[in-house]
């Protein structure tokens, strides 16, 4: 019921106050994102977190002048992996055998058929893939953030090959997906601050199959 009550509280935060929000509240929701569930536990993403006043100024007309860019006391950048590689994979599955202590050839059949699978599909496929696994982070990282009360605003809205490039992501190997401004609510500017939450009826959404 918590998460629940937590849910109604949250919204897409319009404007923001500046006020910085403390460094233990930033390491849960990031460790929330980290903890993530994704396909196969590949995890290809990396999420960057963004302080600097000067960059942040940088990248609001890149997310069409939207002012919780600016006014955010962090931003975090989702970014996928542009392609899957068989180096990528052997990597995630090498710190796994490391940290559960067991050699790394256990997970050479299965990692194998991730291979055959992901290396024979388009760049474009797997990114759309690993954008997916990225999005389940985000999610995760909004609802830590409600528990914590602090503000979110998840992004879409600007120009991923703009922020790309200034950010110097393709030689990185990863592409932006989703920006999450974390901050505090302006009780006094922010124009969405007191509307009702307003969602699709039960009814409506869920679907019961017997």
């Amino acid at each position: 019921m918590q998460l629940l009550e937590t849910l109604k509280w949250r919204y897409a935060t319009k404007k923001m106050n500046g006020q910085p929000v403390p460094q233990e509240k930033i390491d849960s929701i990031l460790e929330a994102a980290r903890l993530a569930p994704t396909s196969s536990g590949l995890q290809p993403f990396k999420i960057l977190v963004v302080t600097n006043s000067e960059l942040k100024a940088k990248i609001q007309p890149i997310a069409f002048g939207q002012t919780q860019i600016v006014d955010s006391s962090h931003l975090l950048i989702f970014a996928a992996w542009d392609k899957y590689t068989a180096e990528r994979i052997d990597q995630v599955f090498a710190h796994t055998a490391a940290e559960r202590g067991i050699p790394a050839e256990s997970f050479d059949d299965y990692a194998g058929r991730l291979k055959n699978t992901y290396l024979n599909q388009s760049a474009q496929v797997n990114f759309e893939h690993a954008a997916r696994q990225a999005y389940i982070a985000f999610g995760l990282a909004i609802a830590a953030a409600a528990e914590l009360q602090v503000d979110a605003t998840p992004m879409e809205g600007f120009d991923n090959v703009a922020l790309d490039e200034l950010l110097d992501l393709p030689a990185q190997g990863l592409k932006s997906v989703t920006l999450l401004p974390l901050g505090y609510r302006d009780q006094e500017n922010d124009w969405l601050v007191n509307q009702k939450k307003v969602r699709t009826p039960k009814e409506d959404l869920f679907l019961e199959i017997a």
